[in-house]
């Protein structure tokens, strides 16, 4: 089955997970049928499903004709034969509960159209074990959505024993259909990738308070301060639901008895009812109920070395390659966009050296016992030498002098490049290590002979860039502040005066520094859900990367007014109708739409460009009689070239000419 032909999902659960998962498949252009046993249960899903797109209209994230459509495509039943008429695709989201799934889908087996896609949410259950309920364990699939579903950018396509390439296939193809960034659980291990990681590490948090090693607080001050973790650990798990995790442990380490032992504080926890933020106390306390984030000092966690911490987590993560579970590219992923981790566990690995993490993981296994011992993996890794980012080599490669980047990644397919903007889990937001990594690599690629179009795009699905982050600044004082907007504006300047076309590709929001930047590019490219504005205002601040003087070139000083004072996000065709943007493609053929474009102009002569570029930018910034001068200047240097001899004879030949940059 093709995911774009797909019409109609079948939604079982109409709970936290359910309701988001059904406002996702209809925000794709799906109708959905949702399922739940009791009529209260349908109509509170649906109500969650309409406050939560209104706050999407109110966001302006969607428009509100977007909105309505979306409504309207949403159905709620109590009767599964209802819900399962013309579903091609039905996803269960219903409790945790192995039984309650396999009875669940034995009803559906019986109702359901023979070729339609059966996909589970569990988050840890075995989908092998829940396909076991059904006749056509073929068309028996994981799909696990992260919650909130409309928020989260990841999915994780589960592979069950039965499960067919071609369902395989099918449900990442619908998951990018859902507007998800899509992992590969190639087998049916417990925990699938995310949780694998997820598990050790709490388990480990606790059994190191358990021993009375350090302390809650000291835990998770090291884990947001020191590591860079949007949460703390406990944190984390008070708002997961402590119960939550110690069952998906219980889950986990019943299927296998390899796995870090959950620690007893969880089921201490949980005997004592203090489940985290949903019963008002946890490792913290909640006032009446409410969900404010616990306050950790900065300096509470100096005394905790996170290797010891983490080790668990990153033998997992060995675990998962050796065993063939998923690739190094997704393991990664999995985490900075499930978990929200700064880098991915692997490339942490590298950076505090895996033989110290070896090191860590022997002293527990000799305190704590097998289920401590590193992976073959990482044994191997420290015999070679191989051990992180000092000796040149580990998880990943730091030789062959590429500088590491953490924030920004390079994919060069001459005669293009494309420069992606790395920060998925922060909607790609700009800090100040990733505007310098970009000036850095657009600095390579401005040299780089084989490249002649350099396109500049956002990691993932959501988002060019939101905007400045403005935590990660560091800047203090207004020296500071204007010290840091100088830098960014040479850095944005830089792309404006590149030897070669830089093309923005707008994938999502590309709002406040975001915008900056892609004004200072030479084209905008945007997909039609792209939404594009400087929106510094709203902040109580105003453009600080060039903002102000290249959008009132492009739009015109009213228009530039208008947009800057009301901080105006603007959708990708009122770009496109206000001069901003120069082509809107559809989601579905954005990325074809690029690259058309971008090879189009690869095709034109390179000098040419090049001096056609500069006179264009003098145009708007000196004075007629100097820009004429370069444009003479630049016309007698260019018709001397061979690529002007080629352009010519190629004229008179009738022939496609070949530019060779000379």
């Amino acid at each position: 089955m093709d995911a774009e032909s797909v019409r109609t999902v079948a939604v079982l659960g109409a709970g936290v997970m359910g309701h988001g998962i059904a406002e996702v498949a209809a925000l794709s252009g799906c109708d959905v049928n949702v399922y739940d046993v009791k009529e209260e249960f349908v109509d509170s899903g649906l109500d969650k499903i309409k406050w939560s797109v209104a706050k999407f209209v109110e966001n302006k994230v969607i428009a509100q004709e977007k909105a309505d459509e979306t409504l309207d495509r949403i159905r709620g039943t109590t009767d599964l034969k209802e819900a399962l008429r013309e579903a091609d695709l039905v996803i269960e989201a219903a409790p945790e509960d192995l039984d309650i799934k396999k009875g669940l889908f034995a009803k559906v087996d019986r109702l359901a159209a023979p070729e339609a896609v059966y996909a589970s949410n569990t988050s840890t259950l075995p989908i092998s074990e829940i396909a076991a309920a059904v006749e056509r364990p073929g068309l028996f699939v994981g799909m696990h959505f992260f919650n909130p579903p409309p928020m989260m950018p990841l999915l994780e396509v589960v592979r069950g024993q039965g499960t067919s390439d071609e369902t395989l296939s099918f449900a990442v193809a619908m998951g990018k259909r859902f507007g998800k960034e899509v992992v590969v659980c190639n087998k049916d291990v417990p925990g699938f990738i995310v949780n694998r990681v997820l598990g050790p590490l709490l388990n480990e948090a606790a059994w190191a308070v358990g021993r009375g090693e350090t302390t809650v607080e000291a835990v998770d001050s090291m884990a947001v301060h020191g590591v860079g973790l949007p949460m703390g650990l406990f944190e984390l798990a008070d708002y997961s639901g402590i119960d939550t995790i110690y069952k998906a442990g219980v889950a986990v380490s019943s299927r296998d008895p390899t796995n870090v032992e959950v620690a007893p504080l969880f089921k201490q926890m949980v005997d004592e009812k203090k489940l985290g933020r949903k019963s008002g106390e946890g490792f913290y306390t909640y006032k009446d109920g409410n969900w404010t984030r616990p306050q950790t000092p900065k300096d509470a966690g100096s005394g905790v070395d996170p290797v010891s911490i983490f080790a668990p987590a990153v033998n997992a993560a060995a675990w998962l390659l050796s065993n063939g579970v998923c690739s190094q590219e997704d393991l990664d992923r999995s985490v900075k966009l499930g978990l929200g981790f700064p880098e991915g566990i692997l490339r942490m690995a590298d950076g505090w050296g895996v033989d110290r993490v070896v090191g860590a993981l022997k002293a527990k296994e000799a305190a704590g016992g097998k289920t401590y011992a590193p992976d073959p993996m990482l044994l191997q890794m420290v015999a070679s030498g191989s051990v992180g980012e000092r000796a040149g080599k580990g998880f990943y490669d730091y030789t062959a002098g590429e500088a590491k980047m953490e924030e920004v990644a390079v994919k060069r397919s001459p005669p293009l490049a494309w420069v992606y903007l790395d920060r998925p889990h922060r909607l790609n937001a700009l800090t100040r290590q990733m505007v310098q990594e970009l000036s850095a690599a657009l600095k390579a690629l401005d040299t780089d002979e084989s490249i002649r179009v350099v396109v500049i795009r956002g990691q993932g699905e959501r988002a060019f860039t939101s905007g400045a982050d403005i935590t990660a600044f560091g800047a203090s004082s207004p020296a500071k502040v204007f010290d840091l907007a100088r830098e960014w504006h040479e850095s944005f300047s830089f792309v404006e005066k590149m030897s070669k076309p830089v093309v923005a590709a707008i994938n999502g929001l590309a709002l406040g520094g975001g915008c900056e930047l892609a004004l200072a590019c030479d084209f905008r490219l945007a997909s039609d859900d792209a939404q594009i504005g400087l929106t510094e205002t709203h902040l109580g601040l105003m453009p600080g990367a060039g903002g102000t003087q290249r959008l009132a070139r492009l739009v015109g000083l009213a228009k530039a007014k208008e947009m800057v004072f009301l901080a105006q996000r603007l959708t990708a065709n009122e770009a496109l109708q206000a001069g901003l943007v120069n082509k809107v493609f559809a989601k579905s053929k954005f990325e074809q739409g690029v690259t058309d474009f971008a090879s189009k102009l690869a095709k034109q002569p390179p000098l040419s460009l090049k001096f056609a570029k500069q006179a264009l930018n003098l145009s708007q910034q000196v004075p007629t009689d100097l820009g004429q001068l370069f444009e003479a200047m630049g016309f007698g240097y260019l018709l001397a070239t061979e690529d002007a001899s080629e352009g010519i004879s190629a004229l008179i030949e009738k022939r496609d000419p070949e530019f060779k940059g000379n």
